[in-house]
């Protein structure tokens, strides 16, 4: 007999008798409800299992809600549907549309050795700009992990308007009179249950890594930062971070738009003239929408959620006391370059609006990115330390004064393929070595050679971020030392092989952080995109700065 309960048609459709399951299918009994996933060689991989209720109806906008525990076996063969995000325009080394999307996306897939027992936990976020993506591309696959004795839990949550927009009628029908942050509040659920259930899968709840990549390293910051946070995870990876300003809920600040106003915009857009309206769309149709519209989904500071923007958070030592690693490449932006201006017409207007620009600081900026080398690399360099370089370093600064250990680390590899493309490092590309997924990656990624040289720093890679999600600290056998940032500002290469070093790009920091601090002192300039000849002039010093 099948028994089946109203979570869905997904969910119910994934809901089977004990009898129904293959006597090779491994069951797991959790707290949510008993899930049969697959065998894969010495690893068990489920997928697809729902950690909270379907966001869809009047739910659209609201924080997530916990799921009722299911009767029967729930089939976990199957990975659920990707979060409704908008049509990729174009063709670029990122695209990897979802086979299907929906609004009842909110399941996780986990990757586990058999026979585990209180293993560690490494859940992955999912980069994307917070638009699009999802937990189960081949590329986030864990079995390598998992094969060096960690658990790996991918997830998805919701995105572009669905998951990030604030908006007066919303808050209005919020008990804390807010809104946004749904996506957030969606990781945090996920989080939640993963604590209360990871056990029966042979998972350690009070050892748990948070880790992302570009958005989704801008989401475990948001989550380094948020009180609902608090206590769900002990570690965090950061790879390629943005800790750009982000909207407050119901003023302008720092040069952004309110979230709430924001909200109310695309609203307008879209032919919305209250919350219902909004909730009638079609989700796809809204979503198509607001991407014509050009909304650019971000944390919200609503006070309850997010108190801060993260830069003054982390200043007061306000997030998460944990161990981190985090870094960034040196080719972000040359898949990116979006995020840069046009160059300037030679190295003498260069050098002159660097100089109006930067006033007192313009000599450091040149001499770090001078007008006297091709002026788009130097624009590219520009934007990577602004962006990447300068977060990363903060981030384990801001965990070294906690007294927590930071391990920074710079990737600067490339292969024919990928330097043919002029796409050495590129943003994300260190993604399939730690994961060992070279051969899934996406269908427009340069293809890398099956060599000695890159299964070996794919070995080093994996082996460094499964021995921090177990221990904290970054070892890989056979390997060098992973010096802690607090140790002469330590941290490790990977170009060709592990190389560890100290002071990595001497001055880049200080410089960024300078502008930053100039900026923040203003209040009315952002610190994200505008970098180099498309600042700003910046404010004279500022005390503190």
């Amino acid at each position: 007999m099948r028994l089946f309960l109203r979570l869905g048609a997904c969910a119910a459709a994934a809901l089977l008798s004990f009898g129904a399951m293959a006597e090779d299918n491994p069951t797991v009994r959790a707290p949510a409800g008993s899930v049969a996933g697959r065998s894969s060689g010495d690893l068990n991989v489920f997928k697809g299992i729902p950690y909270a209720k379907p966001p869809v109806g009047p739910l659209r906008w609201k924080a997530p809600e916990a799921l009722p525990s299911w009767t029967g076996v729930r089939d976990a063969g199957a990975p659920g549907l990707a979060c409704v995000q908008p049509k990729a325009a174009g063709t670029t080394v990122y695209t990897s549309p979802p086979p299907a999307m929906g609004e009842d996306c909110l399941t996780l897939n986990i990757t586990a050795p058999k026979r585990a027992k209180s293993a560690p936990v490494l859940v992955w976020i999912h980069g994307g700009t917070l638009l699009n993506g999802y937990g189960f591309n081949e590329m986030y696959d864990g079995a390598a992990l998992a094969r060096r004795g960690v658990i790996v839990v991918s997830i998805n949550y919701r995105l572009s308007v669905l998951g990030y927009m604030a908006h007066p009628g919303l808050s209005a029908e919020n008990p804390d009179g807010i809104s946004g942050n749904y996506g957030l509040l969606d990781q945090i659920a996920a989080l939640r249950w993963i604590h209360d259930n990871i056990a029966a899968f042979g998972g350690d709840p009070a050892n748990v890594t948070v880790s992302g990549e570009s958005a989704g390293a801008l989401s475990v910051m948001y989550l380094m930062a948020s009180p609902k946070a608090k206590g769900l995870f002990a570690k965090a990876v950061v790879e390629s971070g943005y800790m750009i300003s982000m909207p407050e809920l119901k003023q302008p600040n720092h040069g952004e738009f309110a979230a709430e106003a924001i909200g109310s915009y695309i609203a307008g857009q879209v032919g919305a003239t209250d919350v219902a309206a909004l909730r009638a769309m079609d989700a796809e149709t809204l979503v198509q929408a607001a991407a014509k519209v050009n909304y650019f989904p971000l944390g919200t500071v609503d006070g309850k959620v997010l108190t801060g923007q993260l830069v003054d958070v982390f200043d007061k030592g306000g997030q998460a006391p944990v161990p981190i690693l985090a870094g960034f490449n040196s080719g972000e932006i040359r898949s990116l370059r979006w995020l840069i201006a046009p160059p300037p017409a030679d190295a003498k207007a260069y050098e002159a609006m660097i100089r109006e620009r930067y006033g007192d600081l313009a000599d450091e900026f040149l001499r770090l990115y001078p007008a006297t080398s091709t002026l788009e690399e130097s624009e590219l360099a520009a934007t990577r330390d602004a962006l990447y370089g300068w977060t990363a370093e903060r981030l384990v600064r801001d965990q070294t004064r906690l007294g927590q250990p930071g391990y920074l680390y710079l990737f600067d590899h490339g292969y024919p393929a990928m330097d043919d493309k002029g796409l050495h490092s590129f943003h994300a590309s260190e993604i399939p070595y730690v994961f060992g997924t070279m051969a899934h990656t996406p269908s427009y990624w340069p293809k890398a050679p099956d060599s000695p040289v890159e299964r070996r720093l794919t070995a080093a890679m994996s082996d460094y971020w499964a021995s921090f999600a177990r221990d904290g600290k970054p070892v890989a056998e056979g390997l060098p030392a992973w010096p802690v940032f607090g140790q002469d500002e330590g941290y490790m290469a990977f170009t060709d092989t592990a190389q560890p070093g100290h002071k990595v790009m001497p001055g880049m920091y200080a410089l960024h952080e300078a502008t930053v601090c100039r900026r923040r002192a203003a209040g009315n300039l952002p610190w994200n995109w505008n970098t180099g000849v498309v600042s700003p002039v910046l404010p004279p010093h500022a005390e503190g700065c």
